[in-house]
């Protein structure tokens, strides 16, 4: 009978989540460096670029990938022949590893798990609880699949109940553009049908943790029509053109893994949730011997990819920036910041919000007139560091606050990830400001250009706090111009064109 120690268990745990919050799964590099080599956007190649050189940068500099680390999912085997050496309940030994994993001095990570979801919202301060799904089996060891699931992607979860006649291929191609860029891709998506609808959601989380092979797939062939089906949708889903960063280009996703299970007759539960660009996940089986230990990878493996900012890309003086200089940039421009931006996001927002309604007026020390903002909440720093890893987020959160940042506070640039909504774009045009992407998925790239930071309101909201930072040439992209034109349209459009023109694809 094997014996598992509650500090082997919990240090194990603690290991995976450091490992897999600087090193990215060598098959996600792979497959992604061999997006780079075909891609053919050079928008995208660029966004590619900014990704793989942040994951080299991280698995160096032992420092998250992603400054959203996640929301820790675990999925567990325990052998009904097991016996545990442990006071406490494998919950809560799950739960200690997240908190020591998280609070790790050397590589401190964000958290960004709130209780009372519905109501106060309040920080746990340590990640914790973790998502954990059990499942009793035959056996003598513990297999623990363990990842570190962002927000952006996991907002773009998708759930239907088909008819038992519907065509799954028609759902994923439909459902897939609503989903726009927040998920980070190119990444991979994961499918999960029948059972019940809990059950499907469920599959499509699991599936995500299985290795990209769509390579070696369409090398030997489909064996079975799950892998049929698997080839198809990574096909069809690439020609629609959406692309890295949803720029458009030939690679939105990189793999597509499907589970299923038995369902009710009249039903056809289906979920899709995809990976990012910061897909992390691991693997081990303790057997009783002790710790788990994770292999440390080579950094040969990464592509020989360095990211360098355009040439022909203009530099922005932040600190004399005027209205007039805003409504000169074009959509497609490459940008390079500098001088001081202000940071905010969610908490702070509705904050904001919240003082005007009341009649009052902002904090004492911030002031947005001709000032850009910085949607992004960032990793502590540790040992020299100015800020930690600070990658930008889903701008579209920001929607319904932007008519009154742009109307109220005088503000005439903001930055963060991805597409904008109908609300978001109309406010933008109405007051000629302009949206400038910046990269998710290299969040240690961007943090190299702060110089400087400062916490200058609403301190207690932690990393959703105000902060003044100083950038030097902080690469980012006019998505959305004064005049509307807006690349996550024009992008796709025009990359959905051009792939089916492609002779492989027509």
């Amino acid at each position: 009978m094997t014996v598992i120690k509650q500090d082997d268990f919990i240090q194990s745990v603690q290991d995976a989540l450091q490992h897999i919050s600087y090193f990215h799964p060598l098959d996600y590099i792979t497959a992604l460096g061999d997006a780079y080599e075909k891609e053919q956007s050079p928008a995208a190649k660029d966004a590619i670029a900014q990704i793989l050189t942040n994951s080299r940068m991280c698995a160096e500099g032992r420092r998250p990938i992603c400054q959203d680390t996640g929301i820790v999912v675990v999925f567990l085997k325990i052998g009904m022949n097991v016996r545990w050496d442990a006071t406490m309940s494998v919950t809560d030994m799950v739960n200690e590893g997240v908190r020591r994993a998280y609070l790790q001095p050397d590589n401190v990570l964000r958290a960004s798990i709130v209780s009372d979801p519905a109501f106060g919202r309040k920080n746990t301060k340590d990640n914790t609880p973790a998502v954990i799904h059990y499942d009793l089996v035959q056996g003598d060891t513990v297999e623990v699949r363990l990842a570190a699931k962002g927000g952006g992607s996991e907002n773009k979860s998708k759930f239907a109940m088909l008819n038992p006649s519907d065509s799954i291929v028609d759902w994923v191609l439909k459902t897939v553009p609503t989903m726009g860029a927040g998920w980070c891709p190119p990444g991979m998506l994961g499918i999960g049908i029948g059972g019940s609808s809990e059950k499907a959601m469920i599959l499509a989380k699991e599936s995500l943790m299985d290795h990209i092979d769509m390579t070696q797939l369409k090398a030997h062939g489909p064996k079975n029509k799950i892998e049929e089906l698997r080839i198809e949708l990574y096909d069809k889903v690439n020609a629609l053109g959406i692309g890295a960063q949803g720029l458009g280009g030939l690679s939105t996703v990189l793999d597509v893994k499907i589970l299923d299970y038995p369902t009710h007759a009249a039903s056809k539960p289906i979920a899709m949730i995809p990976n990012c660009a910061a897909t992390r996940h691991a693997h081990f089986t303790l057997d009783g011997s002790g710790i788990a230990s994770l292999p440390t990878p080579n950094l040969k493996a990464w592509p020989d990819v360095t990211w360098h900012p355009d040439r022909n890309a203009l530099r922005v003086d932040l600190d004399t920036l005027t209205p007039a200089e805003v409504a000169s940039w074009k959509a497609g421009d490459r940008l390079l910041l500098n001088g001081k931006l202000l940071t905010g996001r969610d908490a702070a927002h509705k904050r904001i919000a919240d003082l005007f309604a009341s009649g009052q007026s902002l904090p004492a020390g911030v002031d947005f007139r001709n000032r850009v903002i910085y949607y992004v909440g960032p990793v502590d720093p540790v040992r020299e560091e100015v800020v930690g890893p600070a990658g930008p987020t889903t701008a579209t959160r920001m929607d319904k606050f932007t008519e009154l940042m742009l109307e109220k506070t005088g503000l005439i640039a903001m930055v963060g990830k991805a597409e904008r909504g109908p609300v978001g774009l109309e406010a933008i045009r109405k007051h000629k400001a302009a949206y400038l992407m910046a990269v998710g998925g290299a969040a240690y790239l961007v943090s190299k250009a702060i110089r400087a930071s400062r916490c200058v309101a609403f301190e207690d909201l932690g990393m959703e706090a105000i902060y003044e930072f100083t950038v030097e040439d902080m690469p980012v992209t006019v998505a959305v111009d004064a005049s509307g034109s807006n690349v996550h349209e024009t992008g796709p459009t025009e990359w959905k064109a051009r792939i089916r023109a492609l002779p492989v694809l027509s």
